[in-house]
């Protein structure tokens, strides 16, 4: 999310999360969006900042500067990393994921990270509108709840509804919802949250 009228008509949706890019080599990035428009989103909304190997003193000052809940790594950052945000923010770890994705590497951020998420595998860091195969998740053993990305679309938004692991916790909804890099086609959300929220 980067725009403005974009972001208020999204909050009217009430996501439980809502992303900003704060990576400016992203065609999402959000430059210099103003504060009240962070400000402005209801409490109940998650105000969550992506960041790839950014260093830890601009991560708090835009903390500070932009009142973030949450913050989403997609880096290389390192347990302790995590662990040192965690104090102030929820912290969400991203990992690219493909067939061959060893989960043992995992291990070391458990009690350091509130949520994983897994994404596709790419040479980017997201974005890239691709799915793994999520049967690969039956390998994951660990009990950090995690977010599945990448891929997700009007199209198959409904099938994640089968995934049935104990520790799947929510979705990410980004480039397959959008009408241009960072401006979300509303329509299309509100229809996807219909169907997630639905029994």
């Amino acid at each position: 999310m980067k725009y403005p009228e974009n972001i208020k008509a999204l909050a009217e949706l009430n996501p439980d999360y809502t992303g900003f890019i704060c990576y400016g080599l992203s065609p999402r990035y959000i430059a210099d969006l103003p504060a009240e428009v962070l400000t402005a989103l209801p409490e109940s909304i998650c105000k969550t900042a992506v960041f790839v190997n950014e260093e830890a003193d601009k991560i708090n000052a835009l903390i500070n500067q932009l009142g973030f809940n949450a913050v989403q790594l997609h880096g290389s950052e390192s347990p302790a990393f995590c662990q040192a945000l965690r104090d102030r923010v929820t912290v969400l770890k991203a990992f690219g994921v493909d067939d061959d994705f060893d989960f043992a590497q995992l291990d070391d951020y458990a009690g350091h990270v509130d949520y994983f998420m897994f994404d596709t595998k790419t040479i980017g860091h997201g974005g890239s509108g691709k799915t793994f195969n999520w049967d690969i998740l039956a390998k994951y053993k660990l009990d950090v709840p995690f977010f599945i990305c990448g891929g997700l679309s009007p199209e198959n938004i409904a099938s994640v509804k089968e995934i049935k692991h104990p520790a799947f916790y929510g979705v990410d909804l980004n480039s397959r919802f959008e009408i241009e890099p960072g401006l979300k086609n509303i329509d299309q959300l509100r229809n996807a949250f219909n169907i997630l929220r639905a029994n």
